[in-house]
């Protein structure tokens, strides 16, 4: 007879199959559009069981943008503490922030959650917390380098958030429309902005 760990074992095993699986249907048909169906298809399984695990399909949907959220911002947490200048964990923040492709699958799924946290209350409250992280993120990096020396900033929490809501639509723009916007062109005018808000150059952000 199995212990009670491992029966927990494995149902936090199943669990995560379920978000994995739950992240691709997602990324492939988007918020909206998904279905229980869907998900039980892409992993072969009955839709009563992903009902054990997950009473509704709002539930499951909210769980798989929580575990999204928790891997990047422990991501984040990592390059903040980094080692180096405050200027090279700066620059790795930034470069972390934008979009690695138009493909990139973190931002089409928090695009796609920004469509929905307009009608999702549980959405809205984790697209909040996304928000929230890359602020926090930015300012400490911005106070680390005050308090340092390395950079001149008498707000760094506006900084952050001027930062924020600029690379936001930057980013937006990048990913529907790349041929507008490249991602080195973007890249660029992150460091430009970040510069200015920190008294340096941009060219410090890229030596």
């Amino acid at each position: 007879m199995r212990s009670a760990s491992s029966r927990a074992e494995q149902a936090d095993q199943r669990r995560a199959e379920l978000l994995a699986a739950t992240r691709r249907v997602v990324l492939e048909k988007g918020l909206a559009n998904t279905r229980i169906a869907d998900i039980a298809k892409a992993v072969n399984v009955s839709g009563g069981l992903i009902h054990y695990h997950f009473a509704t399909k709002d539930e499951l949907i909210t769980a798989m943008l929580r575990a999204t959220l928790d891997v990047e911002s422990a991501r984040l947490e990592e390059i903040v503490r980094g080692p180096g200048t405050a200027v090279r964990r700066f620059d790795r923040v930034l470069d972390y922030y934008i979009p690695q492709s138009r493909a990139d699958q973190s931002w089409l799924l928090w695009l796609d959650a920004w469509n929905t946290a307009l009608r999702e209350p549980a959405v809205n409250a984790i697209v909040l917390e996304l928000e929230a992280t890359w602020l926090r993120a930015i300012e400490r990096v911005i106070t680390d380098g005050v308090d340092g020396g390395e950079f001149a900033c008498d707000d760094p929490a506006g900084a952050a958030e001027r930062l924020d809501a600029m690379l936001d639509g930057l980013a937006i723009r990048y990913t529907l429309h790349p041929d507008v916007l490249t991602q080195e062109r973007l890249l660029a005018h992150a460091r430009t902005a970040a510069a200015r808000e920190v008294g340096l150059s941009p060219e410090a952000f890229s030596a």
